[in-house]
């Protein structure tokens, strides 16, 4: 697993694994540091996809 993308708060977190979740990337949840909301890890091999999703939604395709 790599650190694939650390949310600003919970509502980031909760799009960002909504968004996982639906492309049917598996994710894990690192510790969270000092009150920010955990880190989202995803396998290597996944991080072109999890990306091209990711910017899908921020494109609004």
């Amino acid at each position: 697993m790599v650190r694939f993308y650390n949310p600003k708060d919970e509502a980031d977190l909760a799009r960002v694994e909504a968004i996982l979740s639906k492309g049917g990337i598996e994710y894990f949840l690192g510790e969270a540091k000092a009150g920010a909301a955990r880190e989202i890890e995803v396998a290597e091999e996944d991080v072109p996809k999890a990306e091209e999703l990711m910017l899908q939604d921020k494109t609004g395709k």
